[in-house]
This record gives structure tokens, sequence and C-alpha cells, in this order.
């Protein structure tokens, strides 16, 4: 009878050990997969979205701008078909290169932002095949916006014209050293050298660096635009010269490459 009662009152009481709280994976599709919640906000586009955890950011990126992010992607159905926790690694990319619902919805975010995205086909891969289909569920979270090539790298003052003390070769090339070399040997048309660079526009768009790979470029004189053959030429290692190249000695006009003239600064490391 005394073990009936004791067994009885253990019953009534329960056991003194916590209620362990089953963890939620990333990959675990959120209830409101299948539709926005009432309270999810919605842009003119039909983008939904809900802020899961505020940010501690003030700055929102461009639609050019370059983000990392973690993000976790699910059709309607709760089928996940992406995510950078299963790589263990952020993602960072150009929100222009993106689809539509993606370079939408990250500009509307600050860093430290956590946000859920109900993207709609139309926004999504619009049906292209080998591509989730549908309405798509992202969580997304905005690790950080990285400074683009513009703010990494801007644009010298003169970079719209060569100034009045930048010399000039009978083809047109215009160019001003701005740290003398320590070398005696210039390079030859078909010598393979070994650059630090950056390039702009003459509206002061940065177009290109070998910074931003945190590596330098190497290559043959004879295998890059004629301004570039001309110019390191009059260069000797350790030199850091800017050339402004007009457009007959850069890209030419040619689709798809940086047009009008082209201002480089350009730092010879090495003659290989």
């Amino acid at each position: 009878m005394r073990i009936l009662i004791l067994s009885l009152m253990l019953a009534a009481c329960g056991t003194n050990e916590p209620e362990v709280k089953k963890e939620t994976s990333p990959f675990d599709a959120p209830a409101d997969v299948g539709a926005p919640p009432a309270d999810a906000s919605e842009t003119a586009s039909g983008l939904a979205y809900k802020v899961l955890k505020a940010g501690t950011g003030t700055t929102k990126p461009s639609s050019a701008g370059e983000v990392e992010v973690h993000y976790t992607g699910w059709q309607t159905d709760g089928t996940m078909f992406d995510s950078s926790y299963k790589r263990n690694q952020t993602a960072k990319f150009p929100l222009n290169r993106v689809i539509p619902g993606w370079t939408e919805g990250v500009q509307l975010m600050v860093e430290g932002e956590k946000t859920r995205f109900w993207i709609p086909e139309k926004l999504a891969y619009k049906g292209k095949k080998g591509s989730p289909s549908g309405m798509l569920v992202f969580d997304i979270e905005l690790v950080s916006i990285v400074p683009g090539l513009n703010e990494r790298y801007p644009a010298p003052a003169d970079v719209a014209e060569p100034p009045t003390d930048a010399k000039r070769t009978a083809s047109g090339l215009a160019y001003k050293v701005i740290k003398a070399g320590t070398g005696a040997t210039h390079p030859t048309e078909t010598s393979r050298v070994q650059v630090h660079y950056t390039g702009w526009q003459t509206d002061g768009k940065t177009f290109d660096s070998s910074k931003k790979r945190g590596r330098p470029a190497t290559f043959p004189l004879n295998a890059v635009i004629a301004g570039w053959t001309e110019g390191v030429q009059l260069m000797v290692p350790g030199e850091t010269t800017r050339f402004w190249i007009p457009e007959e000695l850069a890209y030419q006009g040619r689709p798809g490459r940086p047009s009008g003239m082209l201002v480089f600064d350009i730092e010879l490391l090495e003659i290989q």
C-alpha cells in the first residue's frame, strides 16, 4: 500500500528534471513557409517580409552593393533547397547579380538583421529550368555590407583628365610618376610582368583592381591593351605611375568593356 501511495504522489507531482526544449535547426522549414503571415509587410512589387531579429547597423546596402550573408531557402512545401549553413560559410556577392527578390529585399536590411522573405516567382527564378519553382521563402541574415570598389579604391582628383604636369607620348598616352622606382631595368614589349593596379573611368567609377583579389596580376605585355603595353615599358620595378589611356589605346569601344578614356594606377612589382 505504501508503495502504491508513493507512486501516485510521484505521478501527481512529476519529476524535478527541467523540460528540455528542442533546438531548432536553420534547415527546418518555418511554420509560415506556406504563405506570408498576417503581420508580414509587403512591398509594391509583391515581396513579403518579416523581421525576425533587429539589426545593429544603420546603413543599408545599395542595389549594386556587395553583401555578406547567411541564408536558408525553402519552397512552400517545406523543402529546403539551399543554405549557406550547410557549407558552414557565409556567402558574398553583389546585389545586382542575384534574383530580383534578393536585390530588393536585402536593401531593406541593416547589418545584424535577420529577415524572412516570401519571394513570388516573378521576383525569383521565373520558371527557369533546373531552378526552384513557385514562391520561395528565405531567411536571410545580413552579416556585413562589403564596401564597393569605389569606396575601397576611390578615384584620384585628376581622374577626369591629365594634369598639366603629366607627360605625353606621341601616341597620346599621358602619364605621371606617383612613386619613383628602385630598379634600373625597363620591361620590353614581350616581357612578363607582375603588377598591382586599379582602373577608373573618367567619371570616377572604379571598374577593376588587382588589390580586391588580394594578389598581383601577372601577364606578358603584348597580351594587354595597347596603352598598357606602351606605358609599362616606361616603368622600372618599384615604380607607381598613373596613366590616362585614350580609348583608341584602350578597348576601342568593344561591347562589355569600359568605354572612353581610362585611368590606371600601376605599380610595377617585378619583371619576370
